[in-house]
C-alpha cells in the first residue's frame, strides 16, 4: 500500500471516529443542557458530563487529524486551501473546547449548595455550550468541510465527484442556517439547524466509510502526478490534476 493511500485509510478512520465521537456526546450533556438548574439542584450524573468531556477531547484530536493527513496531498495542488482546511478545523476545535470548559463548569456547580445564583450560572454555562455548537459544528465546519473539503476533493478527484456535491451544497446551508439561528437569538430551540445539516452530515459519513473501505481514487491525477515526480526526480506537474 502506498503512503497516500495510508493517509486515505487514516483520513477515514479518524472521520468515523468523529461521528463515534460527537453524537455519544451530545446524548449525554442533553440532560444538563435541557435543564440546567434542575441537573445542578437535582442531582444529576455528573459522571455522564465527564465520558462526554473525554468523548470531546478525542473529537478534538480525529478532528485536527483529517486535516493534518491529507495535507501533504493536497497542497501539491491547493497549498493554500489545504492551510485553510488545518485552519478551519483548529478553530472548531477551540468552539468544542470552550464547550467542553463550560460542562465542566456545570458538574462543578453541582457539588455546591444549589440557590439562586447557581441555577444562574449553570443556565448561563448550558446557553455557552449551545453556542458553541452553533458557531462551531453548526458555521465554521460549513467552510472548512463543506466548502474548501468539497471542492479540493471535487477538483483532485480523490472521491467520486457526484459525492462532493454533498459537501458543496451542505456547506453553504449550514452556513445559512446557521447565521438565521445566530440572530434568533436562541440555538438551543431552533428547529432548523438539523434538516439543514443532513447533507454535510452525509458528505462526511461517506468521507469516513469510503475512504477507510477503498482509499482514494488511483486514477486521480494528484497521486499521478506525485508518482510520476518520484520516478523522474523532478517537480509534480500538476496541469492535469484541475482536469
Amino acid at each position: 500500500m502506498s503512503l497516500d493511500q495510508k493517509r486515505a485509510r487514516w483520513f477515514g478512520v479518524l472521520y468515523l471516529i468523529t461521528f463515534v465521537t460527537s453524537i455519544p456526546a451530545l446524548v449525554l450533556y442533553e440532560p444538563a443542557l435541557r435543564h440546567p438548574v434542575g441537573f445542578v439542584a437535582g442531582g444529576g450524573n455528573v459522571n455522564k458530563i465527564y465520558l462526554g468531556a473525554l468523548l470531546e477531547l478525542l473529537l478534538i484530536i480525529a478532528n485536527i487529524g483529517t486535516a493534518v493527513v491529507i495535507v501533504p496531498i493536497m497542497r501539491r495542488q491547493f497549498e493554500e486551501l489545504s492551510i485553510g482546511y488545518v485552519a478551519a478545523r483548529l478553530f472548531e476545535c477551540t468552539f468544542i473546547l470552550v464547550g467542553i470548559v463550560g460542562m465542566l463548569g456545570i458538574t462543578t456547580l453541582q457539588q455546591e449548595n444549589a440557590g439562586a445564583t447557581e441555577g444562574t450560572v449553570a443556565y448561563t454555562l448550558a446557553a455557552i455550550k449551545d453556542w458553541t455548537f452553533l458557531l462551531g459544528p453548526g458555521w465554521v465546519v460549513g467552510w472548512g468541510n463543506g466548502l474548501i473539503l468539497g471542492y479540493m476533493m471535487y477538483r483532485t478527484q480523490l472521491v467520486p465527484r457526484a459525492w462532493t456535491w454533498l459537501g458543496l451544497v451542505g456547506g453553504p446551508l449550514i452556513i445559512i442556517s446557521g447565521t438565521i439561528v445566530m440572530f434568533g437569538g436562541n440555538p438551543a430551540a431552533s428547529s432548523l439547524k438539523g434538516p439543514a445539516s443532513i447533507p454535510e452530515a452525509l458528505w462526511e459519513l461517506f468521507l469516513g466509510v469510503y475512504c477507510t473501505v477503498w482509499g482514494f481514487r488511483r486514477e486521480a491525477p494528484i497521486l499521478s502526478a506525485d508518482r510520476a515526480s518520484s520516478g523522474s526526480g523532478s517537480a509534480p506537474i500538476l496541469a492535469g490534476a484541475e482536469g
